[in-house]
């Protein structure tokens, strides 16, 4: 087992503030990441450093031919290391026909509820996100125009979900599976360049480290600050819509607030789920001119209503 790979698990432990002697759930697709994970949580548990209790999770999507031999690698490694494993197999492809969304928004989906159905009331799912990772989602916000939310990237805590491997990186750990002759598998639709992420990995990244050597840890530190700002400004807005608030539950949108704020104080008050980005600039831009019957619509059957300095939602 890894010292150094125990190291990193109780580093990410550390910041998220896991319990000595928590419940975790461990999600294990037997990739390299994962497979870190795995081998560095029982390192902790077998060293006493940890008295955490552990258990495993694995959901085959069944969209490759190799799928069943990734499940069945994954349930030999936790039984040699003692830790409880359970295996679903679910149709991710048929899943995603009938909710008419990617294979990936499918998947994601899926194992998060498959995650969430099996781990005790008490436990902590842990994945093995890791700093790439997260950096590749900023990229993939920003590209789709998100605002400081979506720049936040993968947050390391959400929920009873944390992710210790947030602050380390893929080759790293990589190597120390490697170093230690530990296995892991590889799934080649991660190569695949039909899926925009692993563009953005194999091709955008590698460029941006070229040009900037560091860019990964660039952008998390952004990611980090962004978050900061997001806070305190979804603070703010918190505090603008309950002074804003009308007895009718609409808005008294005299004096409106900065389009930073107004913007925020908006989506709270329409709720989830949350409508497009469009929509929003739509109802601020008419909420700040002339005033009179304007209506604007929302999605999902709802629709902002301008009268005077108000602003009403049927």
């Amino acid at each position: 087992m890894s010292a150094e790979l125990a190291t990193a698990v109780d580093r990410g432990a550390r910041s998220l503030a896991i319990p000595d002697d928590g419940t975790l759930l461990l999600a294990v697709s037997g990739g390299p990441d994962s497979m870190a994970l795995l081998h560095g949580a029982a390192t902790l548990v077998a060293m006493g450093a940890r008295r955490w209790q552990l258990s495993v999770a694995h959901l085959d999507h069944a969209l490759r031919p190799e799928s069943a031999a990734d499940a069945t690698f994954v349930a030999e490694v936790a039984a040699s290391l003692q830790i409880p494993v359970t295996v679903e197999r679910q149709e991710v492809d048929a899943l995603a026909r009938q909710s008419r969304i990617g294979i990936e928004e499918a998947g994601r989906d899926a194992r998060y509820r498959f995650f969430d159905s099996i781990a005790p009331p008490d436990a902590l799912i842990a994945t093995a996100h890791t700093a790439d990772d997260a950096a590749e989602t900023v990229l993939l916000n920003l590209m789709r125009g998100s605002g400081l939310n979506g720049a936040r990237g993968i947050p390391a805590r959400r929920g009873r979900l944390v992710r210790p491997l947030l602050g380390a990186r893929r080759a790293a750990l990589r190597a120390l599976l490697d170093a230690d002759g530990l296995a892991y598998r590889l799934d080649a639709s991660n190569m695949d360049p039909a899926f925009l992420r692993n563009r953005v990995r194999a091709e955008l990244l590698p460029v941006l480290e070229e040009l900037r050597p560091g860019a990964v840890d660039s952008l998390n530190r952004f990611a980090r600050l962004a978050g900061d700002d997001e806070e305190l400004l979804h603070r703010l807005a918190a505090d603008e819509l309950v002074r804003r608030r009308a007895a009718d539950g609409g808005l008294d949108w005299r004096e409106p607030p900065s389009a930073a704020l107004g913007r925020r104080v908006l989506r709270m008050a329409i709720g989830d789920p949350p409508p497009a980005a469009e929509r929003v600039e739509a109802l601020l831009e008419a909420a700040a001119g002339p005033r009179g019957g304007l209506r604007i619509e929302l999605g999902e059957g709802r629709t902002a209503v301008i009268r005077g300095r108000a602003i009403t939602f049927e």
